[in-house]
C-alpha cells in the first residue's frame, strides 16, 4: 500500500523553508537589526541636535515625533518580518514530523479490516529509534519492531514511496504461509472465525478471522476464491531465502530485515511478492486513526 502523506509529501519542502526562514531570522538578529539600530541612532542624534538648536532659538517643539521616527527606522522590512514570524512555526512542524509524529492517509485496501481507505493515521517516528530527517539514518537506538506491529516503511523498490503493512517476521524467523495459514518458527498462528466481512464499495464478502501469533490479536481477511499459489513474484534481493510452491511459500528472514504482510491477505502486495524490508527503510509505527471524514467512528487506536 502506497501511503499518502497528509498535505503532500513535503518533508524536503519543509526542510528548505526552515533553512531559508532560519537564515533570514538569524541574519536579522545578528546583523540587520544592529544596522537598523545604528542608522536610527545617527538619525536620532541629528534629530536631537536640530531640536536643541530650535529650542535655543525659542521655538517650542512636539517631542512625540522622535518616537515615531525611531519606530519607523527600526521597523523590519516586510520580507524579514514575515520570515521571522514563520520560522518558529515551520521549524516546529518540521521537528514534529521528523522526530515525533507524522500523518498519513490510507489510499488502498491492503490493510482492511484494520485500516480502511480514507483513514488518516498518525505514525510514531521515535518508537524504533531516532533517525535523521530526509536521509532516514538511525542515530539513536530505542526499540526494534515486534511481530504484529503495524509499521510504515520506505518501499524497497522505490524509496520515494511510503508503505504500511504488519510485521510478520523479524530477523531470523522462519515464516511459512501455506493454504492461507501462517506459522512462525514452527508455531502455527491461531485463527478464530468471525462474521464475513462486507466490502461496501464492491458489495462482496471475504472470510474474516481473528489472527494471533506471539502478540496482540488482529483481524485479517481471506478470499476463498483466490489461489494459494502466488504469482508474479519479483526477483528481489536475497530471494534464495524463500521457497515458493503451489501451496504457498517458506522464508527465513535475513538479519537486519523484516517480513511484512497486509491484513487483507489476498489483496495486498507485500513481502511475499517484493521481498524483505531493511531496517534502514523503517519510518515508524502506526498507532492511531485521528480522522476519517466519511466515518467519524473510525477515530481511535488500533492493533
Amino acid at each position: 500500500m502506497n501511503l499518502q502523506v497528509i498535505f503532500g509529501n513535503f518533508s524536503l519542502i519543509l526542510f528548505v523553508l526552515t533553512i531559508i526562514s532560519g537564515v533570514i531570522w538569524f541574519l536579522d538578529v545578528l546583523y540587520l537589526a544592529k544596522q537598523r539600530r545604528a542608522r536610527a541612532n545617527v538619525a536620532l542624534a541629528e534629530f536631537d541636535a536640530r531640536n536643541l538648536k530650535l529650542q535655543s532659538e525659542g521655538i517650542k517643539l512636539e517631542t512625540s515625533g522622535r518616537h515615531a521616527l525611531e519606530a519607523d527606522l527600526l521597523r523590519q522590512p516586510t520580507w524579514i518580518e514575515y520570515s521571522g514570524s514563520f520560522f518558529p512555526v515551520i521549524a516546529l512542524v518540521f521537528c514534529l514530523r521528523s522526530f515525533l509524529y507524522e500523518p498519513f492517509k490510507i489510499p488502498s485496501p491492503s490493510m482492511v479490516p484494520t485500516l480502511l481507505v480514507g483513514d488518516l493515521i498518525l505514525v510514531n517516528k521515535f518508537t524504533y529509534g531516532i533517525r535523521l530527517p530526509l536521509i532516514n539514518k538511525k542515530i539513536i537506538e530505542i526499540n526494534d519492531p515486534k511481530r504484529g506491529d503495524v509499521m510504515v516503511f520506505k518501499y524497497p523498490k522505490d524509496m520515494s514511496l511510503d508503505y504500511i503493512k504488519r510485521v510478520v517476521g523479524i530477523p531470523g524467523d522462519k515464516i511459512v504461509y501455506r493454504n492461507k495459514r501462517l506459522s512462525i518458527n514452527g508455531q502455527p498462528a491461531v485463527y478464530a472465525p468471525l462474521p464475513d466481512y462486507l466490502d461496501e464499495e464492491r458489495l462482496t464478502y471475504s472470510k474474516q478471522y481473528l489472527e494471533s501469533f506471539d502478540g496482540p490479536e488482529h483481524k485479517i481477511l481471506n478470499n476463498p476464491l483466490a489461489p494459494n499459489e502466488l504469482s508474479n513474484i519479483d526477483a528481489y534481493p536475497m530471494r534464495d531465502a524463500c521457497n515458493y510452491n503451489s501451496e504457498g511459500f517458506m522464508c527465513t528472514v535475513p538479519a537486519g530485515h523484516y517480513f511484512m504482510m497486509g491484513d487483507n491477505r489476498d489483496n495486498s502486495a507485500d513481502s511475499r511478492y517484493w521481498g524483505f524490508v531493511p531496517d534502514k527503510n523503517i519510518v515508524g509505527k502506526a498507532f492511531y486513526v485521528w480522522m476519517n471524514l466519511g466515518n467519524l467512528k473510525r477515530i481511535g487506536g488500533f492493533q
